[in-house]
């Protein structure tokens, strides 16, 4: 299936050479580009793309500000029915920005300096429904962002008392970053196995997808900045 995707930067450049390198692949269609947040938003209702690539930084409407608005479910009717990944560009490997629309729930972020190679990966990592967390700085960003700026968190630990005790642990190991596999290897499970415990964590917790996970595990008191 062909992964449709909108690219959102105010740099005419920048735009063109991620729409190039993205419309060389067979699998991923370019379907439309915008100077800044609020003509991405109306470019994405009309588009409807998989993947809405963000940059953070932008005049007019930030990509924070726009991916609240594609992502917010209590949004207009028209962003209501209708909800893309959002994966964030940002030139800065630690930016507050990316923290917050990790939190709104966009699915992660790349930096734009990155190889060819990993913004082709990202963009089918995220439109498969997976969160990009990969890179040690996300889950640096992620940490050093909840715990300077942690959201109250008295609600969020009531609620992980709803997991069992190994749905807690697959919760807590995804925090620290670990993939499907090497989660599977840490707890002697099957991947499939891990694969159905990470779901059933998501819907107990009402949660979009890692991305979120992550960021409730530190939020609850889980997990803390600087654990091993």
């Amino acid at each position: 299936m062909t992964i449709r995707v909108i690219i959102v930067d105010d740099q005419a450049m920048v735009r063109a050479g991620f729409a190039a390198l993205l419309a060389a692949q067979s699998d991923i269609d370019v379907v439309g580009e915008a100077p800044d947040g609020r003509q991405g938003v109306e470019l994405a209702l009309r588009a409807h793309p998989d993947v809405v690539l963000m940059d953070v930084r932008m005049p007019e409407m930030d990509g924070l500000a726009a991916a609240r608005e594609l992502l917010d479910p209590g949004g207009s009717q028209e962003t209501e029915s209708y909800r893309p990944k959002v994966l964030m560009l940002t030139t800065f490997d630690v930016d507050d920005y990316v923290y917050e629309a990790l939190r709104a729930g966009a699915s992660g972020f790349l930096l734009k300096d990155a190889p060819p190679a990993d913004l082709i990966a990202a963009v089918r990592v995220v439109a498969a429904g997976d969160a990009l967390l990969a890179p040690k700085v996300t889950r640096r960003l992620i940490a050093d962002f909840a715990q300077s700026r942690p959201a109250p968190r008295r609600k969020r630990a009531l609620r992980l008392k709803g997991l069992t005790p190994r749905e807690t642990e697959v919760l807590e190991l995804i925090a620290r970053g670990l993939s499907n596999q090497e989660i599977a290897d840490h707890l002697v499970l099957a991947e499939q196995t891990v694969k159905t415990h990470i779901g059933r964590v998501l819907a107990k917790l009402d949660l979009r997808d890692r991305a979120q996970a992550v960021i409730f595990a530190y939020e609850s008191g889980l997990v803390t900045p600087g654990d091993r």
